[in-house]
């Protein structure tokens, strides 16, 4: 029998794929099968109060779930909100060298005030922030010399990395949430029951990807 896909006959599509992150909440729906199940283990199974039980954990198991994405979340904020500190005492030390463009300063204290609507808005203010920086530090090659801005954008670098991994672990708290509220019987049950739908990972602008594809150096 040959290979159900085989990657030397093809098809293959030659001007590629890109990969979106779809934006939706899938519902938790469970038909009247899950009831005639539950209806059938009392009467011929499994006595009421295991049933209950098994109700009981995993509505807990749920709830856990939805604290550790909050968790997640907040961690993300956490490591943001340290870049901006970081990259608002880069652009005060750049100013002192040379005339560093106001709207760096104005964006940032909007950030700090919690001006972004979403992870997504907020990354796109902190990079182009960083990359205003950046470019100031390559025009004035003086100011690469100066330690203090040296130290503050490695303490960016290094800050960008937590970020990334803050969350790759909340994608994969997402994950673990979406496959859960899948898992029939009871968690499932208990899901439709309560109104729960499927979480969104976290997702890039297009304009962040049109960047990430262009030539750097």
């Amino acid at each position: 029998m040959a290979n159900e896909l085989d990657e030397l006959t093809g098809p293959v599509n030659e001007a590629g794929r890109d990969i979106n992150v779809i934006d939706k909440q899938l519902p938790i729906k469970v038909g009247w099968g899950s009831k005639f199940f539950e209806i059938f283990l009392c009467l011929f199974i499994i006595p009421i109060p295991f049933i209950l039980l098994a109700r009981v954990n995993a509505g807990k198991r749920l709830s856990q779930l939805q604290q550790k994405l909050q968790q997640a979340a907040s961690q993300i904020d956490n490591y943001m909100e340290q870049r901006v500190v970081i990259l608002q005492n880069a652009a005060k030390l750049v100013e002192k060298g040379i005339d560093l463009d106001k709207s760096t300063f104005t964006e940032i204290a909007r950030l700090r005030a919690g001006g972004a609507d979403n992870f997504t808005e907020a990354n796109k203010a902190l990079e182009t922030v960083g990359n205003k920086i950046n470019v100031a530090m390559e025009n004035y090659p003086d100011l690469r010399a100066h330690q203090e801005l040296a130290d503050a954008m490695q303490q960016n670098s290094y800050t960008q990395r937590e970020i990334t991994a803050a969350r790759e672990h909340y994608n994969d708290v997402v994950a673990e949430w979406n496959k859960t509220v899948y898992e029939w019987p009871y968690p499932m049950i208990i899901a439709a029951k309560r109104g729960y739908t499927t979480r969104i990972p976290f997702s890039v602008s297009k304009e962040v990807k049109q960047q990430a594809r262009g030539v750097f150096f």
